[in-house]
């Protein structure tokens, strides 16, 4: 018997990753959704090999005596106001970025979640992933020594033929192009160097394609970090990039440089510094499934739940020194574009 009964809240493609992650786990299963769609448990329960109630009304949802965790899967602009909700519910908290559009929402959320003592998780699960957690290892023996730059981008082209087009084009539901992709980019960025962030500056711009015209704020953005001990970062988020989803790192410290998969380190006796050595690991952009990430995030956060902790690495006061960054960017990002020319 697994112990963590979970309902999720939206049914879209990400609540169809997070379903088949946590059924995955060996601790937790989805038992209902909540979607303003009707959902016939007979087919809920075939395409998902288990059975599960749904609902529509959320209030009814999160009074389900039995459901011990909500995972937050709907549009990004409902799910500050479902957290609080779901918190002062007494259930534990998996959010699906971003936590909110805006500080005052993500300060809301971080009230409700102090308030009642739930547990969360926030779906930066890029620091599960294969590739991130082998760089950090490697960050982490000092292979690289001190990073003094890091570039973290995420490059994808978020079009028509995306699904989720016809809301990703709308500022009051997507918020901007660091909110629905580049985070995962910074997020990263922060995991290898530490949030102590003394400033952040950006400039957004966008793409002149017909397709990407149609969204309602700048679909690129470029942020640089200046840490306070003086090292220095950069994240892209390219949302309008005709070409193959790339997640690119490359870090240079003072014993190394690493470029996605590849590296030179001083510390591993004599290796050639005119050629790269490379680790075996799948890159996120090569077919690494997003599930098994979410699954490995999942597995930590319900451990921390049955002890009693706060899960490392991605619980939501994590998450937020990532979302103040973004903030703080898109201020940055408004005042150069009101800068006079």
């Amino acid at each position: 018997m697994k112990k963590f009964n979970v309902g999720v809240i939206g049914y879209g493609s990400v609540a169809e990753a997070h379903i088949a992650a946590i059924n995955a786990t060996p601790t937790a299963h989805v038992t209902s959704i909540c979607s303003s769609r009707r959902h016939e448990p007979d087919d809920l329960a075939a395409r998902h090999g288990r059975p599960m109630t749904w609902f529509q009304d959320l209030g009814e949802f999160l009074a389900q005596q039995d459901l011990h965790a909500v995972s937050i899967c709907s549009y990004p602009n409902f799910h500050a106001r479902q957290a609080i909700a779901a918190a002062q519910a007494g259930k534990h908290l998996i959010i699906e970025k971003p936590i909110a559009l805006n500080h005052d929402d993500c300060m809301a959320v971080r009230d409700a979640v102090a308030a009642t003592g739930v547990k969360t998780c926030v779906c930066f699960e890029h620091r599960f992933s294969a590739q991130i957690r082998t760089i950090k290892a490697a960050i982490n023996r000092g292979l690289l020594g001190k990073i003094h730059y890091g570039e973290v981008d995420y490059f994808r082209g978020f079009g028509p033929e995306w699904h989720q087009y016809r809301w990703l084009t709308k500022k009051d539901m997507a918020g901007n192009s660091l909110l629905v992709a580049g985070c995962h980019a910074l997020d990263t960025l922060l995991h290898f160097m530490g949030t102590e962030i003394q400033s952040a500056s950006c400039y957004a711009t966008h793409s002149m394609n017909k397709d990407f015209l149609r969204f309602e704020y700048p679909t690129t953005s470029v942020t640089i970090l200046k840490f306070r001990d003086g090292r220095v970062g950069k994240v892209a988020s390219v949302m309008d990039a005709l070409q193959p989803f790339y997640f690119r790192v490359h870090l240079f410290g003072s014993e190394g440089t690493l470029l996605d998969n590849k590296f030179y380190s001083t510390q591993l006796g004599d290796l050639d510094r005119t050629k790269w050595s490379k680790l075996s690991l799948r890159l996120l952009d090569e077919g690494d499934i997003p599930e098994r990430a979410y699954q490995k995030q999942f597995e930590v956060f319900f451990d921390a739940v049955a002890r009693n902790e706060e899960m490392p690495l991605t619980s939501l006061k994590d998450a937020l020194l990532t979302h103040e960054v973004i903030f703080a960017a898109e201020r940055s990002a408004v005042r150069h574009d009101h800068a006079p020319h």
